[in-house]
């Protein structure tokens, strides 16, 4: 930013990277020790797993993940479609800030040089989305193949925990990479803000937080399936 760049926004930079960085650690943190979201859900999987290793026909297993595999999917595709987008703006810089420009709450006096850097963030925010989904994809697709070589049941020894837990983890290690990608959607959308106003990227970050931490802490949901859990 250096010359471009309003010390606005440089604070509104760092409260970005702060919610953002800040609230991954908190969230994997909490995940480790605590009841969200992501730690009921692996007990779900575990649950799951444990089922399917007492079923001969492991169709409608295979059908779930490959379910929870073309949702990945549509997000990967959507992040390379808004990429060329963003790369189809930088090359139209101008262009785009006269489009901006009938618009009045859109800060249209930024330079474009400080345009190409809002633009640039944003490309990299969904970058690292379309990384996350795609390792999630290859995770899942090492899940499908471990679900396949799991035992028969005739073939277990015990009661086959050790196997759904380890099949679980596999599973929820695709799931966090596939939760980290749809968190940057979050942030990407609170970016966007900044090419109205630095101080309403400030607010969308700190109002992002919130979100992810209601639905990932106190959601409904999250209450339903810790009933289930207790039953």
């Amino acid at each position: 930013m250096f010359n471009y760049a309003s010390p606005i926004d440089y604070l509104a930079v760092a409260t970005f990277l702060v919610c953002w960085i800040g609230y991954t650690y908190f969230a994997d943190h909490r995940s480790a020790g605590g009841s969200n979201l992501m730690t009921v859900m692996h007990g779900v999987r575990k649950r799951w797993m444990m089922q399917m290793l007492k079923r001969d026909n492991r169709m409608v297993d295979t059908n779930i993940m490959s379910t929870q595999m073309r949702s990945v999917g549509l997000f990967a595709s959507t992040s390379i479609f808004i990429m060329a987008g963003l790369v189809a703006i930088l090359g139209a810089v101008d262009e785009a800030i006269a489009v901006a420009s009938n618009f009045p709450l859109l800060a249209v006096q930024a330079s474009s040089k400080m345009w190409e850097i809002k633009v640039i963030l944003l490309l990299i925010i969904f970058a690292y989305s379309f990384f996350k989904f795609a390792w999630a994809l290859r995770q899942f697709n090492y899940t499908l193949a471990a679900i396949g070589s799991a035992p028969l049941v005739e073939e277990l020894q015990g009661t086959g925990e050790e196997i759904a837990e380890r099949l679980a983890k596999v599973s929820s290690l695709a799931v966090k990479s596939f939760n980290r990608g749809i968190r940057a959607y979050y942030f990407g959308l609170a970016t966007l803000t900044w090419v109205a106003h630095p101080l309403f990227f400030i607010l969308s970050s700190v109002w992002v937080v919130l979100v992810l931490y209601r639905r990932e802490f106190r959601s409904k949901i999250l209450h339903e399936l810790l009933s289930d859990e207790r039953e």
